[in-house]
């Protein structure tokens, strides 16, 4: 049989695409942690921002170097809108292969062991979503899975090119998740991260009368087994204010929420194509406060969009201390060809305003920091309950997570103990805080009903 080494960049959306491709793959090929002793090689590439394709393309150039025998396939987001340039310039790729019909990998991947040289963008397929997203291999820490709910966007954010690359929202059918959830939850899985562009916009593009969020969270929940279901992200323009009191009458879904804001400036909000104010979005969160007190809440900020000044950045700061939020992350603009924000500068003011943003980056990151941390502290001696993930080799420690630590972007719990299984819940006591990492030790094991 032969291997395959597969790559992932980008975000948790990105990691299910690579989950389905192994999987398609399984049959004649094994999976291989070494890319020198692979004979397929996959990057499954990002490419919703400047950076992150320029780590695509060092990725590649990495891997290729390291087993220049071996074909090698440059996938994903990239892959997707760049194909032409892609198939022009990078001709030490066996093949470009695009992300909206993953179907289509395995005879790709025969074309190009046939000796061919592949470019392959097919569009999304009418109604493969049964063969589509089945994972029998998953890259997440035991325990946890991502379940995308959608595809693609309506939103149309001014700086934003993920219409362009995975399109317009397409909604995966209320049954297939439901099924994939309680496979998932038969094999172990004990936390579900529910993932799309905005999962309050579930459903929108769907006929059937119960086709939207909160009632596909009502289905959800009602799923026998042992787990909990985390929401990720979704937008503040589409919040749902019911969802609060469902989750206070539901403990199976996690009181953390991941709101991506953006910015405070309410000019800046509209250019952006968004509808909130600063104090539309002070009021969300204080709402979500007053009915979930436990609640931890995740955002984002863009910095150097075009037109933001110094008293632009002075409103994202003073929004922050308002705010008090969890956890924030923040990301330099991107002037990205085909949006509408790209008409509003030139390369050469885009350069010189991403050289400020990330010097408010610095001032933000910091400020921030200070924020999160203190908000860590209220979790000091309380019991919790904490999803053990790995051990530390040679080592009586264990890192899990908390329910207001999301996988990869938040911090995590360090659990002093012996003998525990990674991917069991286990109640813990948090002792202190380092940094942004919670130190635990155990209690007792289970959900037990509390958050």
């Amino acid at each position: 049989m032969k291997t395959v080494y597969l790559e992932n960049l980008g975000c948790s959306k990105n990691q299910v695409d690579a989950e389905v491709m192994l999987t398609l793959l399984q049959d004649e090929f094994s999976r291989t942690e070494d890319p020198a002793a692979a004979d397929l090689i996959i990057v499954n590439t990002c490419g919703f921002i400047e950076s992150a394709r320029a780590e695509a393309i060092d990725s590649f150039f990495d891997l290729y170097g390291s087993n220049p025998e071996a074909k090698i396939i440059f996938s994903g987001c990239m892959a997707q809108r760049y194909a032409d340039e892609l198939s022009a310039e990078l001709t030490e790729a066996s093949a470009i292969f695009g992300n909206r019909d993953l179907s289509k990998l395995p005879e790709v991947v025969g074309q190009v062991f046939s000796g061919e040289r592949v470019v392959s963008t097919p569009e999304y397929p009418a109604n493969s979503f049964e063969d589509v997203y089945k994972r029998s291999r998953l890259l997440s820490f035991d325990g946890s899975a991502y379940v995308k709910i959608s595809e693609g966007c309506n939103h149309r954010c001014s700086y934003c090119a993920i219409p362009i690359i995975r399109g317009s929202l397409r909604s995966k059918p209320m049954a297939i998740i439901l099924e994939e959830v309680t496979s998932l939850i038969a094999r172990g899985v004990k936390e579900i991260n529910l993932i799309g562009q905005d999962l309050a916009s579930w459903g929108r593009d769907l006929k059937e009368a119960d086709a939207h969020f909160m009632a596909l969270l009502k289905r959800i929940v009602e799923v026998e087994g042992d787990f909990v279901i985390r929401l990720l992200y979704i937008h503040p323009d589409t919040f749902p204010m019911e969802l609060l009191e469902f989750i206070r009458n539901h403990p199976k879904i996690l009181p953390y929420f991941d709101i991506p804001f953006q910015h405070a400036k309410e000019s800046i909000l509209r250019s952006m194509g968004r509808r909130g104010t600063k104090a539309s979005h002070l009021a969300l969160i204080q709402k979500i406060r007053e009915v979930l007190p436990e609640a931890v809440i995740r955002s984002t900020i863009l910095l150097g969009y075009p037109g933001e000044d110094e008293d632009s950045f002075a409103e994202v700061m003073d929004f922050l201390i308002q705010a008090q939020l969890d956890w924030v992350g923040s990301f330099v603009y991107s002037l990205e060809e085909g949006t509408k924000a790209a008409e509003l500068t030139n390369e050469r003011a885009h350069r010189k305003l991403a050289s400020k943003a990330r010097r408010f980056q610095q001032e933000l990151e910091a400020l921030q920091l200070s924020i999160t941390q203190a908000r860590l502290k209220t979790f000091v001696g309380r019991k919790i309950d904490v999803l053990i993930e790995e051990h530390v080799e040679g080592e009586e420690l264990y890192i899990g997570r908390t329910y207001a630590q999301a996988p990869e972007v938040d911090g995590l719990t360090v659990v002093l103990a012996r003998d525990l299984v990674p991917g069991t819940v286990v109640r813990c006591g948090i002792t202190r805080v380092n940094g942004i990492d919670f130190e635990a030790v155990p209690l007792y094991g289970g959900y037990d009903g509390s958050h």
